[in-house]
């Protein structure tokens, strides 16, 4: 096996007849070289396929340009559109993104920052898993003075700075919607408690309910993943009780559309029978029978500001950050799963 070199700036440097020295300062282009060097060097690097060291050019000066993102997963609508704006608004500052994806796991999503750390990243923009309760992980990026921005899912207890939006408000938005509708039994099948976007939700959900004197029946109150399958398995449950909910708010899409799998099959009315919303507005909401009302969570805004919060620090000497909110108002938009006629 024929195990190729990768080109250094002194393979450039023995073709031009340079200095190693002078094929850095071009590649930089540093102004004490010539147009006419600069043109040269970019050249031979492009047929040698040159690839720059980002590791080792961080540990000269300090930056990498390079700042990692962190999301659950990349297959929802609302973390993708998250991940594309902030590439967007830090591509034009000269920055390069590397996504990690923690799939809810709370071993990977440490690996990730450990892995994001020993790249020399310059900040690093995070939403958590669900399963993460330990912030020791996150704690070790603030140690070492580097920018930590969450979004969507984060901790107040963190003291860091903070893109999302109001989900106790949302909850009060979907719950109000659905006693408009008639309904007087409404179930939620939420995120776990110990996250505090779901924890919010959750007390929007009961104090919304307390506001419009509907009693809070624990059966009707259940936590999960928000997976397709706990959708449907969590659906499962409330369609086996004695008396079953008139509506189902779902605190994530993923976990609506199993839901809806489930009301289709057993041939339930909705949204007659059972009305139900879910949360993120992704885009299937809008494509399957019949169509989901959802929470719209305003992501390109999201990224934009994450985005944006990180260039804050970038010229600063010594990096303090402290809890710092930036709460962007909810939508719902409601479409055939909750609206009776």
């Amino acid at each position: 096996m024929v195990i190729k070199k990768k080109t250094t700036i002194k393979d450039i440097a023995n073709v031009l007849n340079i200095s190693a020295a002078a094929v850095s300062k071009a590649l930089h282009n540093d102004s004490r070289i010539s147009e006419k060097t600069k043109k040269a060097v970019k050249q031979v690097a492009e047929n040698l396929n040159y690839q720059p060291n980002h590791l080792a050019s961080a540990l000269r000066s300090g930056k990498s340009k390079l700042v990692g993102v962190i999301v659950p997963r990349t297959n929802s609508n609302f973390f993708s559109s998250v991940i594309q704006n902030i590439e967007e608004i830090l591509n034009k500052e000269g920055y390069n993104i590397i996504i990690t994806q923690s799939n809810e796991s709370y071993k990977k999503e440490c690996a990730s920052i450990d892995a994001l750390l020993f790249t020399q990243v310059d900040g690093i923009i995070a939403s958590m898993a669900n399963e993460t309760v330990n912030l020791d992980h996150f704690e070790k990026i603030k140690a070492k003075g580097i920018p930590l921005i969450m979004f969507d899912r984060g901790e107040n207890d963190l003291n860091v700075d903070y893109v999302g939006i109001d989900d106790y408000y949302s909850s009060h938005l979907i719950v109000n919607h659905l006693v408009e509708q008639g309904c007087k039994r409404i179930a939620h099948i939420g995120g776990f408690k110990h996250t505090r976007i779901f924890n919010n939700r959750i007390r929007g959900y009961v104090d919304a309910l307390q506001k419009h004197n509907l009693p809070l029946d624990k059966e009707l109150l259940l936590e999960s993943n928000l997976t397709i399958e706990d959708g449907r398995q969590k659906m499962l449950q409330l369609l086996a009780l004695n008396k079953r909910p008139d509506a189902v708010y779902v605190a994530g899409d993923y976990a609506a559309l199993g839901a809806l799998q489930v009301l289709n099959e057993t041939n339930i009315n909705i949204p007659n029978e059972i009305a139900l919303v879910g949360f993120g507005n992704e885009p299937f909401t809008g494509m399957v029978t019949p169509t989901i009302s959802s929470i719209h969570q305003f992501s390109e805004e999201i990224g934009k500001k994450a985005a944006e919060t990180f260039l804050s620090y970038v010229d600063k000497e010594t990096i303090k950050q402290t809890l710092n909110k930036i709460i962007l108002n909810a939508e719902l938009i409601v479409r055939e799963s909750s609206k009776r006629i």
